[in-house]
């Protein structure tokens, strides 16, 4: 694969303004589900940093 086969792969963004507003309701839901499983992530490892800190502490 060259770079211009690559480049031509590379997902084109959303234009928004041609989405309808039920198209443009679901991909904030599919986001917000998105960053809430990104939250819960982040809060797994910071608990898991807090066991690790608070058992190096000792």
């Amino acid at each position: 694969m060259d770079w211009d086969e690559a480049e031509s792969r590379k997902p084109q963004p959303l234009k928004f303004e041609v989405m309808s507003i039920e198209d443009l309701e679901a991909r904030i839901a599919l986001l917000e589900d998105e960053i809430a499983a990104i939250r819960a992530v982040i809060k797994q490892k910071q608990a898991a940093r807090g066991a690790a800190d608070s058992f190096f502490r000792k």
